[in-house]
């Protein structure tokens, strides 16, 4: 599989923007813009650079290396400013450095895929994004930590 970047946070201004990247090149990517991989699981203060090496933002980086991580590869997030247009060149320069600009739901079907989720907790975190109350969200929540797979499989 290729390497694919998103914005994982709504689109709009806020405090805090998460770009993901899952991949066998995520490693690679993170340390060109970080300037070192993140010691796996440990939240690092970074400059994100582009690759003229001009800092874009600052923020945390993380790393969650395979088989352990959402997506069951190598899954970088970069946690910065949350204006769009400093998100926008972030993600651009993962594509810069390799990475192409993941699908709608790419994640959650790569994590399918590798058997890190099964198909209803797969559609349970669509519904849990799209809940539009608390009884929605705690259904949708219920379905995503497996309790409907366990019914179904038993």
């Amino acid at each position: 599989m290729d390497t694919i970047a998103a914005i994982a946070t709504p689109r709009g201004n806020g405090g805090i923007g998460i770009i993901r990247i899952s991949g066998p090149e995520a490693p690679q990517i993170a340390e060109k813009i970080c300037g070192i991989l993140p010691i796996p699981r440990t939240a690092t203060f970074r400059n994100f650079r582009d690759p003229h090496q001009q800092i874009l933002d600052q923020g945390l980086a993380l790393f969650f290396p395979k088989p352990n991580s959402f997506t069951g590869e190598d899954v970088i997030e970069l946690q910065g400013h949350g204006g769009m247009v400093v998100l926008d060149m972030i993600l651009q320069a993962t594509v810069d450095h390799g990475a192409r600009l993941a699908k709608p739901g790419e994640f959650s079907e790569r994590a399918f895929l590798n058997d890190r989720i099964d198909l209803a907790q797969a559609e349970a975190i669509a519904d849990l994004i799209e809940s539009n109350n608390r009884s929605a969200a705690k259904l949708a929540m219920r379905s995503l930590v497996g309790e409907f797979s366990q019914c179904v499989n038993e």
